[in-house]
């Protein structure tokens, strides 16, 4: 072997595992600031009614059993060895899991779903095309259509709650850290200081969002790594002075003997039990921040030894303590000597601020996910940093959880009533993601059913006893998550019901291309100089909002483009196959249609950079057409759609579904319904994109690219559809109540589609429609 390519595979080896080190300490202040703080309340909502601490010790060495068995089961297993591994494209997330089974079964609800959007090489399949897997589990779903809004009901519900989580974490988690200022002062003086503390903490960490986590991300890894060193320091010195056989209770007889004594009180207690996993599903909503690798590292190595070590410490000292004088005898920090009392304090409390930006985060890149995929109200996304992708921030979410966790820590007082709803809100997410892993398992693995049905049975029997006992917690805390997620779902599915209604309605009132072509002078129709971007949902057809506008305005541009922005379940679109760009009509009529292709974690660019970036695609289209038809323009039928992009190789080839031409004796209401299936007939079209300079080209290739230059000189206008909906005469009363009142409620009270589209005002014209769903 070369010794010097020796030392280079040395050295990139050393650089692959100094950056993977890496990621692995930065990700201790993103992704286990929540779970690491959990040690402040997990004891003390354990036995806060249910049991109680005895003489005999039995109480905690079962609790202490089963908080060791919880975190190696279910965070060390099966997060760390099992669902990180069912990554998007390296996201992961309720979303990402729903994406991936979308790609490899057609249950998505999407409408404008193309058979082009497979092409994409985010869009990855593990198996080659001619080996379609298929299954009886697959073939299942996809044949029912009652399984696929099941499926988006489950994906919803999880997305609810970690909604709900991000309202209950920061309360609880800054609550039960400001408490331990309980013990320096009288039971009098508690009311007025601990709650004051606690709400102005939280509205502080609010108040500073708009600012980015960016700013003082830098602080968080070695605020979370000095509380780790913390609690196993004080674990190790609580278990030499107290208890030093305490290890002996981590056997799981300790745990079955726990619960076969306590009984009904036992299983109740595991309401709080639960609580030490709190965080856990940031390992995976996390990942596309990190590497696999780097989150193993993390946990295996610092979190799951620092928090062993925390709770063990906190049962010897307790094991040796058994007074019930106090309130919070059973607490945290009654087990940290008095001299390091006070910085321990601090830095609790800066790390239950830590874990609850990371919630905090999360929560605005769901609702940010989940409006992208069409499930919730647009509402206005700023990103606070230009280099880091990701970190988004949320005005009107941003408000709203400030507000409800300022009215739960007010309300509640105690972490008894917190520490029962935020454990059904984890527990649930927990669930759900066990249930789309197992979906993942058959469908993008191609495992049998049955370890499918193994790892769902093994990890959601777990996950459903802790579930109940939350649940039978209803009157005591748990009624608030329900409540929030009842009341999420509602908004959502509205949105969501209403959202493919109305593409359905275009759909069905979309303007023959023949009507388009016949408008000319003949008709009184002047064309204007500059572009018009018309806005629409369709991927082809012209939508009816445009025939509305020449109807009572008789003149449209000089350059023509109907624009669709459509999301795909993918993470990401690469930037040099995010267009896609085709002909309505021929060459003269100078009328394009542009799709334009985001993945649920893209960042829309600005306007200005985003009309700069179509109209460079156009001109790419037209300069390939121009070289591929030899510079003699062909009749291209609508559908026919190229992908335009600066980063495509000089030979791209794909593969476009068009549709099979239609005869004209077919109605336009089973031309709609066709368009709506997928399409068998393929396609393959040959695309080659020279290095050709604009001023080089002869002939209509030339006077074209100058009709666009010159139409862009001119100015651009945004033509979007301002809709005002309505249900159908005779429809149910719930359809009437989602439409007339729900949807058009969220639809007066939310960002409009030129806020979501950052479409500047001098340059909007809002064409309006009447839709009767």
């Amino acid at each position: 072997m070369d010794p010097e390519i020796g030392k280079c595979s040395t050295s990139q080896k050393k650089n692959s595992w100094k950056a993977t080190l890496l990621l692995a300490y930065q990700s201790l202040g993103v992704v286990y600031g929540d779970l690491s703080i959990s040690p402040l309340y997990v004891y003390k909502s354990t036995f806060a009614d249910d049991i109680t601490h005895s003489e005999s010790n039995k109480e905690i060495y079962g609790v202490l059993s089963l908080v060791f068995w919880t975190l190696t089961l279910v965070p060390l297993f099966k997060y760390v060895f099992i669902v990180l591994r069912a990554d998007d494209n390296g996201q992961g997330g309720t979303f990402a899991l729903y994406s991936l089974i979308c790609r490899h079964a057609k249950v998505s609800l999407l409408p404008n779903r193309q058979a082009a959007d497979e092409e994409l090489s985010t869009y990855r399949h593990e198996c080659p095309p001619e080996a379609n897997y298929k299954s009886r589990i697959k073939v299942l779903l996809e044949k029912h259509k009652n399984l696929h809004i099941a499926l988006l009901i489950v994906v919803m519900l999880g997305t609810c709650m970690v909604i709900g989580d991000g309202v209950l974490t920061p309360a609880i988690s800054v609550y039960s850290a400001v408490s331990g200022l309980q013990l320096s002062m009288s039971e009098v003086h508690q009311e007025y200081v601990v709650v004051p503390i606690t709400c102005f903490a939280i509205l502080c960490l609010f108040v500073l969002q708009h600012y980015g986590t960016h700013r003082v991300g830098f602080l968080f890894a070695p605020i979370v790594l000095t509380w780790l060193l913390c609690i196993s320091a004080l674990g190790i010195c609580n278990i030499i002075q107290w208890n030093p056989h305490i290890y002996k209770a981590l056997s799981p007889y300790y745990m079955f003997k726990f619960l076969k004594e306590t009984r009904k009180a036992g299983w109740m207690s595991l309401g709080g039990v639960l609580l030490c996993m709190t965080g856990s599903e940031a390992m995976f909503a996390d990942l596309g921040h990190f590497s696999y690798t780097s989150i193993q590292i993390a946990f295996t190595l610092f979190v799951y030894p620092a928090l062993i070590l925390g709770y063990m410490g906190q049962a010897a000292y307790l094991s040796r303590h058994h007074k019930n004088d106090t309130s919070y005898h059973i607490g945290f920090y009654v087990s940290v000597p008095e001299w390091v009392r006070w910085p321990v304090l601090v830095i609790a409390i800066l790390v239950s601020i830590v874990g609850s930006q990371a919630i905090i985060s999360g929560t605005f890149s769901i609702i940010n996910q989940s409006q992208c995929l069409g499930c919730f109200p647009r509402v206005k996304v700023v990103h606070t940093s230009n280099k880091i992708n990701g970190q988004i921030y949320i005005p009107e979410i941003n408000w709203m959880l400030m507000v409800l966790c300022v009215a739960v820590a007010v309300g509640f007082r105690d972490t008894k009533h917190m520490g029962n709803a935020s454990g059904l809100a984890v527990i649930t997410v927990m669930l759900v993601t066990t249930c789309l892993t197992s979906l993942v398992i058959i469908l993008r693995w191609h495992k049998s059913p049955l370890l499918a049905l193994c790892f769902l049975f093994f990890f959601g029997s777990i996950e459903a006893l802790y579930f109940s006992a939350s649940l039978v917690k209803f009157l005591d805390g748990a009624w608030l998550p329900i409540l929030l997620a009842l009341f999420l779902m509602i908004v959502m599915f509205t949105w969501h019901y209403a959202t493919t209604k109305k593409y359905e309605f275009d759909l069905h009132n979309k303007v023959s291309l023949d009507w388009l072509l016949a408008l000319g002078n003949s008709l009184g129709i002047t064309r204007v100089p500059g572009i018009g971007l018309v806005y629409s949902d369709l991927v082809s057809g012209v939508p009816a909002n445009f025939s509305h506008f020449v109807t009572n305005l008789p003149a449209f541009h000089h350059i023509l483009v109907f624009v669709c922005i459509k999301y795909i379940p993918v993470p990401f679109v690469p930037p040099a196959e995010r267009y896609l760009v085709g002909r309505v009509g021929p060459p003269d009529h100078r009328s394009y249609r542009c799709i334009v292709r985001y993945g649920y974690r893209d960042v829309h660019q600005d306007m200005d950079s985003f009309e700069s970036e179509l109209i460079m695609s156009l001109a790419e289209f037209i300069q390939s057409e121009a070289s591929y038809h030899g510079n003699q323009h062909s009749n291209v039928v609508d559908g026919q759609l190229t992908v335009i992009g600066s980063l495509l190789p000089r030979d791209y080839e794909f593969e476009e579904s068009i549709q099979q031409a239609r005869s004209s004796t077919q109605s336009l209401s089973e031309r709609n319904v066709k368009e709506l299936e997928p399409v068998d007939s393929v396609k393959k079209v040959r695309f080659q994109i020279e290095d050709t300079d604009c001023s080089k080209k002869d002939g209509p290739a030339r006077e074209e690219l100058e009709d666009l230059l010159t139409a862009r000189e001119a100015g651009t206008a945004f033509i979007l559809g301002h809709s005002h909906v309505h249900a159908k005469p005779g429809s149910s009363i719930m359809k009437k109540i989602a439409i007339n009142f729900g949807y058009n409620f969220l639809k007066r009270n939310c960002r409009g589609p030129d806020v979501a589209l950052r479409v500047p005002p001098a340059s909007l014209l809002e064409v309006g429609m009447v839709y009767v769903l």
